[in-house]
């Protein structure tokens, strides 16, 4: 359980430093934006909640794909395919930068613990 709240907060330190770069700031608009698209594609043309909308906008942008929603016209397949291939390299460029942020924050952590010992 240590170990959880640990990540959640490096995860947090990261995305706090990462507020201060303009690319980070960049990605994190255009993934608001991806999730909100995709939400509101499949809220309209598949009538499922905002909630399972949103919820399968982030399951198929992860990869994961549970199974348990699942397009079932050919323009909402056509945009899923779509979304996936635009949405995954953006998804990815941006936890990318989460975990350099992440790295970096624990590094100076290291770092200052090194000098704090006179090393």
């Amino acid at each position: 359980m240590i170990a959880f709240f640990t990540t959640f907060r490096t995860f947090g330190v990261a995305l706090r430093r990462g507020l201060s770069d303009p690319q980070f700031r960049a990605l994190s608009f255009l993934v608001v934006v991806l999730l909100a698209s995709g939400t509101v594609f499949y809220w309209r043309f598949e009538d499922w909640t905002v909630l399972d909308s949103l919820y399968f906008s982030v399951i198929t942008l992860t990869t994961v794909g549970y199974g348990d929603l699942a397009p079932t016209t050919a323009p909402t397949k056509i945009f899923t395919i779509v979304y996936v291939l635009i949405g995954l390299g953006i998804l990815v460029s941006f936890l990318s930068l989460v975990a350099g942020h992440a790295v970096e924050a624990r590094m100076e952590r290291a770092d200052k613990r090194k000098r704090e010992k006179g090393g």
